[in-house]
């Protein structure tokens, strides 16, 4: 199925220093292009991996609309 994301909350806390602080701008550059893509995945659950394998960072909580081809 091809779905785009519609709303999205990502995880951009961090536990070490790998990331350390993420800045506002930066968050909503990965929100509007995670946002910009249309995604082709077998259900939501893959939806949530292809997202946080793209990104980087975990999804806490994620709305979508299903393209029509």
């Amino acid at each position: 199925m091809k779905v785009q994301i519609t709303e999205i909350d990502f995880d951009f806390s961090s536990d070490d220093d790998t990331w350390g602080d993420v800045d506002y701008d930066t968050q909503q550059e990965v929100i509007e292009e995670t946002k910009g893509t249309i995604w082709e995945v077998d259900d939501e659950e893959d939806l949530v991996d292809e997202i946080t394998t793209a990104t980087g960072w975990c999804i806490n909580s994620i709305d979508y609309r299903h393209v029509l081809s």
